[in-house]
């Protein structure tokens, strides 16, 4: 574990080591990251805690430079776990590199099948049973955070004291084809759309990459 301290919150940082197939507990083994902020002034007090579920899927866990927003208010009253769910961030990724070592689609699908919401469940239940004490902890899932959500109440409830959900919830009968179905018309009309209002001024912005090399444009960090 690492452990500082930068303005206005203590951070420990945890890696644990969990296997790639939880059927297969034997296996092959990937890392989970997951980083704890609390309240500098009660980093050790016994305070209950609260495990962020990250949207995507496919991103990390947010890195605060500060207690602002959400953040700031959970650390009144929690520890606030932020998991790099398996294959984000610093949990062991996937990415080109790695899948390109597998010969056929079906190899690789099996690799990510490994990937999926009841195996990042698996992972936090680890983490809070062998890094934060074994107590139940509370959830705020947000996006795709919200299915996970769904699927630690089915598979773990005894692991949770609540559940908070930022616009994550799924559909009660829709499948995925359905929904997928409906949104593809949509889609294709908002770009019908977007294309009829921008047309007038898509000209202009096609010379665009001839004038870019001659033009100066800083960036507030002052590079080009």
């Amino acid at each position: 574990m690492t452990a500082y301290t930068i303005p206005g919150m203590h951070v420990r940082e945890h890696v644990a080591d969990v296997p790639l197939d939880w059927a297969e507990p034997g296996g092959e083994s990937i890392t989970v990251f997951a980083r704890e902020l609390v309240d500098p002034t009660r980093k050790d007090d016994d305070l209950p805690c609260l495990l962020y579920l990250q949207g995507g899927p496919g991103g990390k866990g947010p890195r605060p430079l500060g207690p602002s927003g959400w953040v700031g208010q959970a650390l009144k009253t929690h520890r606030v776990i932020l998991l790099d769910q398996r294959g984000t961030g610093r949990s062991s990724r996937v990415d080109g590199r790695l899948m390109s070592r597998f010969e056929t689609a079906e190899q690789g699908a099996a690799y990510l099948s490994c990937f999926r919401a009841d195996s990042i469940v698996a992972d936090a239940e680890h983490l809070r049973k062998t890094v934060f004490g074994g107590g139940r902890w509370s959830t705020l899932g947000q996006s795709y955070g919200g299915f996970l959500t769904l699927t630690y109440l089915s598979q773990a409830p005894e692991g949770l004291s609540a559940c908070y959900v930022t616009g994550g919830l799924a559909g009660l009968e829709a499948d995925a084809t359905e929904v997928y179905r409906r949104t593809y018309p949509r889609v294709e009309a908002k770009n019908r759309s977007s294309t009829a209002a921008t047309r007038t001024t898509w000209r202009p912005w096609r010379r665009w990459p001839t004038a870019w090399p001659r033009a100066t444009c800083c960036c507030p960090t002052a590079t080009r």
